[in-house]
């Protein structure tokens, strides 16, 4: 997109994309609200991950660096927000809930025009957009990553095998430090202590297995889980619904 041209400082545009296919690294000038109406997308980014299912949607900060990579056949709706000319919005990537006004003002707006004026209706659909953006809720579905070189291989491994059982303390080993600078380690680089953080790889990696129609067996079991009922309780704890009903 040639952002150069773009005066407005919220456009829309929707795209189609198949299962499998990655957008390839990259980042925008914008911020950007990525939303699918089919399909789940899997987003790496130097910040860390996330997970974004239908009814969700990611907020990205400008200048992110970023992979889009998709379960499923997805049906993207993506509005590129100017923060400097829009304020208020969110601070931090996050993924957010889509209310059912938002989900269909991002539908009307992917039918406005890129450039030229727009109607009264038009400009106030934008305005209750961005209203919309500013109230939603977020969700628990971003895993940071850490900056520490020996710390990230950790959790390059563990997210690579999100059934590997190794204590914090095996895990410490690997890297040549105690289990305690291991723990203080993952605090200060991801918020998050080390078995909290291994539950979220292991949640994100299940969402993904969920979205390409592993049966939930395998998924807890490949996730690292001793049985269907275990993994069905973690996913009870983080969203209030088993994972068979997650997606519907």
């Amino acid at each position: 997109m040639d952002w150069g041209r773009i005066t407005r400082p919220l456009v829309a545009m929707e795209n189609r994309w198949p299962s499998g296919r990655s957008t390839g690294w990259h980042a925008h000038p914008r911020g950007q609200l990525l939303y699918a109406t089919e399909g789940v997308m899997v987003v790496h980014s130097d910040a860390g991950s996330w997970v974004v299912p239908p009814h969700r949607a990611l907020w990205m900060v400008a200048g992110l660096r970023h992979n889009v990579t998709m379960s499923g056949e997805v049906l993207m709706r993506t509005a590129y927000i100017d923060a400097t000319a829009i304020r208020r919005l969110p601070a931090a990537s996050c993924v957010v809930n889509v209310s059912p006004l938002l989900r269909e003002l991002l539908v009307e707006a992917v039918r406005l025009p890129m450039e030229g004026a727009l109607s009264a209706r038009d400009r106030r659909l934008l305005a209750l957009l961005v209203d919309e953006l500013r109230t939603c809720d977020t969700v628990p579905l971003h895993l940071p990553l850490p900056g520490d070189e020996r710390l990230r291989s950790v959790c390059s491994a563990l997210m690579e095998r999100p059934d590997d059982a190794r204590s914090a303390r095996a895990w410490a080993a690997t890297i040549g430090v105690g289990e305690r600078t291991l723990q203080r380690l993952y605090v200060q680089g991801t918020g998050m202590g080390f078995a909290q953080w291994r539950e979220q790889a292991r949640l994100l990696a299940a969402l993904t297995a969920i979205a390409r129609g592993e049966k939930l067996i395998a998924v807890a079991l490949g996730c690292g889980y001793a049985s269907h009922s275990a993994f069905t309780a973690m996913f009870r704890r983080h969203f209030g619904v088993p994972p068979s009903v997650f997606y519907r």
